[in-house]
């Protein structure tokens, strides 16, 4: 049975995903790995607030981590596009454990000292291995048909916004049994191990995708089906970017709306609304046949999660809210995996890595940012004012990359029939 067979099947299907030789023992180390980026983070904060006593130190602790993981992923990335998974990624991963292991011993000491936990923070940051990214291009390599990996990419996001879910809820039972530190070192046990199965997966060792998808590229520039690298994979940094400019305020901007209707008790139903929107959108656009260009398709869904978080703002009454949030939810997964797809078909097979990672770096850094500023907004305008402002980045930059342009519409041209 060949690689590719379920790719032949007229209706893709998730099922056909898994089919695929080695997807679901590859697909599955990296989301054992990769959990441990939904426990480390609250782990950490946790930790440290336990062994100073100060918020204002863990919240510096956690910036210092957030900014040199989020800065250098593209730089973490490319080294893995150059030396391969293989080589690359397990000195990071053990560099990675090492350092939340000494984390975990440090902040479980007496009193330890900020600048200890600061450099130790920044260091574990520098060398997080780029798990997500590497797993999207293992998909990509494995699967030639774009209307399979589609839904392969569908599948990942939804399992990724999920482990962000369900990474805080093992945090929350550690924490009943053990001291939080101990959620450190299981994040370091997770990372470790996960990265260690993936990197032994037959496919990743013996990079017999990477031949395929090397074939299916050439294929595809002799065909025209391969877009401009440089404004494709623009383009979805552009749009991954605004898009965390829109999650990233929203989080405190939900907050700030709850405590002016005297209804704090809605804030995780609302982030949980939003979870729950963005699983159902990203199951959707894997099961339903779409017949878009993959750039047109991102414009188009980033335009729907910024004009429904936008008229969020408007909303009379906190439920109504979190009705608005579930509705922007479902365009949330969609947008994210179309922006990476649209990076991995613009770029070449040696650098599909670092193109995903800077979709990824463009979202994450958009959302530190907008909470930054949308701490300076609240209080100052009009809560509604500061929905629109914080919504106002993804609706522009989608209405700018849906106007002609002869990459844009090369794209159309060249796209496959569902893409």
């Amino acid at each position: 049975m060949s690689a590719t067979s379920p790719a032949l099947s007229p209706a893709p299907t998730y099922a056909a995903v898994l089919r695929i030789p080695h997807v679901r023992r590859t697909f599955g180390a990296a989301l054992l790995g990769r959990l441990s980026n939904g426990t480390a983070p609250l782990s950490l904060l946790l930790s440290v607030k336990t062994s100073t006593g100060s918020y204002a130190a863990a919240g510096t602790v956690m910036a210092v981590w957030g900014l040199t993981a989020v800065l250098l992923s593209p730089a973490r990335a490319a080294l893995v596009d150059r030396l391969g998974p293989r080589r690359a990624l397990p000195p990071l991963a053990l560099g990675y454990a090492l350092l939340l292991t000494a984390l975990a011993v440090a902040a479980a000491g007496t009193a330890p000292p900020l600048l200890t936990l600061m450099a130790l923070a920044g260091a574990a940051g520098a060398v997080t291995p780029p798990l997500g990214p590497v797993m999207r291009a293992q998909l990509s390599a494995m699967i030639p048909d774009r209307d399979l990996l589609r839904r392969a990419y569908s599948l990942d996001t939804v399992a990724e916004e999920l482990l962000f879910v369900s990474g805080p809820l093992l945090v929350g039972l550690l924490t009943g049994y053990a001291p939080a530190a101990a959620g450190l070192a299981v994040s370091a046990g997770l990372v470790l191990t996960g990265t260690l199965a993936l990197v032994t997966s037959p496919v990743v060792r013996g990079g017999a995708g990477r031949k395929r998808a090397d074939a299916s590229e050439a294929s595809g520039a002799e065909t025209g089906t391969a877009i401009p690298a440089r404004t494709g994979v623009v383009r979805a940094v552009a749009v991954a970017a605004s898009m965390g400019v829109c999650l990233g305020a929203f989080d405190l901007l939900v907050i700030a709306f709850a405590d002016a209707h005297h209804r704090p008790g809605v804030v995780p139903w609302a982030m949980s609304a939003l979870s729950a929107g963005s699983a159902v959108g990203g199951l959707a656009l894997g099961a339903v046949d779409v017949r878009i260009p993959t750039a047109v398709r991102l414009s188009l869904l980033t335009l729907g999660l910024g004009a429904v978080l936008a008229a969020a703002g408007l909303s009379p009454h906190p439920y109504v809210l979190v009705g608005c949030v579930a509705l922007g939810g479902l365009f949330l997964a969609p947008a994210l995996t179309s922006a990476y797809l649209l990076a991995d078909e613009s770029a070449g097979p040696g650098r599909r890595t670092q193109a995903g990672a800077w979709v990824n770096t463009a979202f994450n850094a958009g959302g530190t940012a907008a909470t930054a500023g949308a701490g300076l907004l609240v209080g100052r305008l009009p809560l509604a004012l500061c929905f629109a402002l914080a919504a106002l980045p993804a609706v522009v930059t989608a209405v700018v990359t849906l106007l002609p342009a002869p990459s844009a519409a090369g794209n159309a041209v060249g796209a496959e029939p569902g893409e």
